[in-house]
């Protein structure tokens, strides 16, 4: 099918934002609870240390405290380390080390939980907090990847020999023969480009940081956790595994969420030492993490290091794609942590290219710092990076224009469905539109006049373009459930979680418009595990897919029932009934009744067990995956003399499947880019390479995106084609501008600064780093 360009209809107001526009939100602190008291940790002050002795009388005698807690108390707790099964060489697994709620033998990182002190308020536990005394053993840590892999380096975890966490050999059936093969094409080639490039460590720094309040009911033996979370159910299930508990026994609960992106998905340490403190108590425990504190205790993201070759033939065409990763996955596994450098990463190959051939393998380490997790995109932004430089080093070393070199090698439209070197198969595409549309918008073929007005005034200018392309869905299971309260509304209940999205605005509209009733007929509700909604979090871009599937063949089993039901109450066979406009009639005639009105029906019916199902509808579905693709251009311009760069315009043309609400999904476009160019300019995480100490433990040290880092214009257009893998045909569309524009950000930079002096620099490019490539490229000291 080929591409259809999406108009820019006038947006419709995301119904969520009067709300959250005027303070109004209700969020994991607006809650509090009778007789709720307030926790505070104590955390490592180590990277990597024997805990000799934790003295806490001090702490229990000061006022206001209602109890401490160290690793003795958490009796009965499990491993929080949890992750799907990873095969690595050898039939080797990943190692999954054992995660306490609070350290009791070692710290294995800063900021690691040792001590929980609960009070009546939240600053009589911070005072007490510092009268725990915990003597410990200072070990030598290791904070590198490729340094903890290294002979001879410090060993994180006994059973991790070398630090290895897993040598996974790729996707391919026999991963050696195929190496020998690829080995093969490069030996070969005409031109082999080569890259080494890192994707830096980042913090997610959400806008809302983590909290819960944890509480438990004697009586029922049944614990409430209200907590900020990208699903209710993601987060139930992993913490009644680790409570050793059945899910009837844990309520989830989660109201609005300022911010999640992967973070929030599932427990942490704190969570699960509420909990272990509320039953003990016999009162609600209350924690919101401070923002320094958030930088000791969230999950981190990216930190992989990639080396990549690119075999072409002497046309220029692509013939083969080498990609070794080494992943650092931090002191614990986090939450699929070990998906993103291996799995995750190797689906978006190979992205929008026609490539035959593919070696891709990953080595993960264990290192004295936070676990790695999902962040926005969790290995597709890493992919697309990894692609599109090398694609960008072949244009240099083969002197092909690398508009011309990618247009090249696009995979056609006829190909669709394209079977991928990596075994996933995609299901619609239209590249060349797409990147056609992105060089004419962003007056490409003009660039050098550009450039010359630029040098002119002292400055390099560059141009930069990605072809972006990635899986989006990751787990296929949701579900969704219909109810009908009885007082004329529709309540469809989801299992995924909005922090953003905007399901309010999507989901309700959609419901509304397919079954002919007003829109304000229908109500929204999530955040509950109590609603026992199969499915997973709100990532990976999955929601409109997966939950806009269950929601489709939700209407289609209610209006199925509701014919079976009118048919009772209407004295006519279930034939003659048709639906149309709100209402069940017999075909041909004027008798009709209302959805509402059957849906009350039912409902007495059911009560009188005349019929065993109401119109309260309850289904699961499994969506496979989308591909979202796209086509970014990054001009910028870089002040020699300084390092200053402006991204002085930004294009983007991208392809997100059928469109549901355009004000989101412009928003998701430009949030995402937003995103990514923090990793691109500015964001990264450090820690000391001899102590393993946080160095960037604050918004002072870690810096963020502002408006000014904004391109002053960004043309966006969609040109869309749909998915075939759902029944709305949608893709998804929140990591695409992540996904794209760091490779097209430092594509331009690669392409401004002469002599290559660009090529091989590393993210971020702050403006001492392109002062530094600018004084080299021009040989001055």
């Amino acid at each position: 099918m080929a591409a259809k360009s999406e108009g820019r209809a006038a947006p419709e107001p995301r119904v969520e934002d009067d709300v959250l526009v005027r303070g109004r939100g209700r969020y994991a602190a607006d809650v509090p609870l009778p007789q709720q008291t307030y926790a505070y940790f104590v955390r490592s002050p180590h990277a990597f240390a024997r805990i000799v002795g934790v003295e806490t009388t001090a702490a229990q005698n000061a006022r206001g405290i209602v109890g401490v807690f160290t690793a003795k108390d958490m009796e009965g707790v499990g491993n929080l380390g949890r992750h799907p099964p990873l095969n690595g060489r050898g039939g080797k697994g990943l190692i999954v080390p054992h995660r306490p709620a609070l350290a009791g033998e070692r710290v294995m990182h800063v900021g690691e939980p040792v001590a929980m002190v609960v009070a009546e308020t939240a600053a009589a536990a911070q005072d007490a907090a510092e009268l725990v005394a915990v003597e410990y053993e200072a070990l030598t840590s290791v904070i590198d990847a490729r340094a903890a892999l290294a002979p001879g380096a410090p060993q994180v975890w006994p059973q991790a020999p070398g630090n290895l966490a897993v040598d996974w050999p790729g996707p391919a059936v026999d991963p050696e023969a195929n190496a020998r093969q690829v080995d093969g094409i490069f030996a070969a080639a005409k031109f082999v480009a080569r890259i080494a490039v890192m994707n830096q460590r980042m913090a997610v720094a959400s806008m809302e940081p983590r909290g819960a309040t944890a509480s438990y009911d004697a009586a029922a033996d049944r614990y409430t956790l209200r907590v900020c979370s990208q699903g209710t159910t993601a987060m139930r299930d992993p913490v009644v595994a680790i409570m050793q508990l059945p899910k009837e026994r844990l309520r989830v609960l989660t109201d609005d969420v300022g911010g999640a992106f992967g973070l929030k998905t599932g427990p942490y340490p704190e969570y699960i030492a509420q909990m272990v403190a509320a039953k003990k108590l016999g009162r609600p425990v209350h924690w919101m993490s401070g923002r320094s504190e958030a930088f000791l205790s969230d999950n981190q993201a990216r930190d992989i290091y990639s080396e990549a070759e690119l075999a072409l033939d002497e046309k220029g065409r692509f013939l083969a794609l080498r990609i070794r990763n080494t992943g650092n996955l931090g002191a614990y596994v986090g939450p699929v942590g070990a998906n993103i450098p291996t799995l995750n990463f190797t689906r978006c190959l190979p992205g929008m290219y026609d490539i035959k051939h593919i070696d891709m393998s990953a080595r993960c380490a264990f290192t004295n710092t936070i676990a790695t997790a999902p962040y926005r995109g969790a290995g597709r932004p890493e992919a697309n990076y990894v692609i599109e430089r090398v694609v960008e080093e072949a244009a240099r070393v083969t002197g092909i224009d690398p508009a011309k070199l990618r247009r090249r090698n696009l995979i056609p439209a006829s190909a669709m469905p394209y079977k991928t070197a990596v075994g996933t198969t995609y299901d619609s595409g239209d590249f060349k539109p797409i990147l056609e549309l992105a060089l004419l918008l962003a007056d490409y073929a003009n660039f050098k006049a550009r450039r010359r007005e630029a040098k002119r005034r002292g400055k390099y200018r560059g141009i930069g373009l990605s072809c972006m392309l990635e899986h989006a869905g990751g787990a296929p299971v949701e579900g969704a459930l219909f109810t009908f309260p009885g007082d004329n509304t529709l309540v469809v209940n989801l299992n995924v979680q909005s922090t953003g999205q905007g399901h309010a605005s999507v989901f309700p509209p959609l419901v509304a418009e397919r079954l002919g009733i007003a829109r304000d007929r229908v109500i929204h509700k999530h955040g509950d595990s109590a609603l026992d909604i199969a499915g997973y979090a709100s990532v990976g871009s999955r929601s409109a897919m997966t939950a806009g599937a269950s929601v489709v063949k939700c209407i289609d089993v209610m209006l199925e029932k509701g014919k079976r039901i009118a048919a009772l109450l209407l004295e006519a066979a279930e034939s003659d009934i048709g639906y149309d406009a709100g209402n069940f009639a017999v075909l041909g005639t004027d008798r009709r009744l209302g959805l509402f009105e059957v849906a009350a029906r039912a409902a007495e019916l059911k009560k009188r067990d005349a019929i065993a199902e109401d119109l309260d509808t309850k289904v699961t579905t499994e969506t496979p995956l989308s591909f979202p693709n796209g086509a970014h251009v990054a001009e910028v311009e870089i002040d020699p003399e300084t390092g200053q760069m402006d991204i002085v315009a930004y294009t983007a043309v991208d392809d997100c499947g059928n469109v549901l609400n355009g004000m989101i999904v412009e928003g998701q476009l430009h949030g995402a880019l937003a995103q990514g160019l923090g990793q691109a300019l500015m964001e990264q995480v450090f820690y000391d390479e001899g102590s393993g100490q946080l160095v960037t433990g604050s918004f002072q040290d870690y810096a963020m995106p502002r408006a000014a880092d904004m391109p002053p214009t960004i043309r966006d257009e969609l040109l869309c084609v749909p998915a075939t893998t759902n029944p709305l045909g949608v893709k998804g569309v929140g990591e695409a501008g992540t996904s794209a524009s760091i490779a097209a950000v430092m594509n331009a930079v690669a392409d401004a600064i002469p002599g290559g002096g660009g090529a091989h620099l590393d993210m971020p490019v702050t403006a001492a780093r392109l002062w530094k490539a600018c004084r080299r490229a021009e040989n001055l000291p």
